[in-house]
């Protein structure tokens, strides 16, 4: 099917080769990998794709502190830190102060004394 149809070969090709954005480890590189891949956006006409590449442009800030090392967390630790949250507010039912809420959350993570 891909070989009879160039355009859906071509966004599939598009698709798989976007994955490699993550495995970069500097902001530079990154930069640089996605640069290339929307230039090879520019005669496809797939529009859906460069609705896309939009969409990461005005998202780079995030994306770009992805790419540092420091910032990379273990998605156990997400897991963990997300079940947590879950059992607070399960607890807090039926208390309306956001900002208590807000406090017993950020609490959670001290160590104790």
């Amino acid at each position: 099917m891909l070989t009879a149809n160039k355009r859906l070969n071509t966004a599939y090709v598009l698709r798989e080769s976007f994955g490699q954005l993550w495995s970069y480890r500097t902001e530079g590189w990154a930069r640089k990998f996605f640069d290339n891949w929307k230039e090879s956006l520019k005669w496809q006409r797939l529009k859906p794709y460069e609705k896309f590449a939009e969409m990461i442009e005005k998202h780079w800030d995030g994306i770009a502190a992805y790419s540092r090392p420091v910032n990379k967390v273990s998605l156990g630790f997400v897991e963990g830190l997300n079940n947590k949250i879950r059992v607070i507010q399960r607890r807090a039912y039926g208390l309306r102060d956001e900002e208590y809420l807000r406090l017993k959350i950020l609490t959670c993570m001290l160590k104790e004394i």
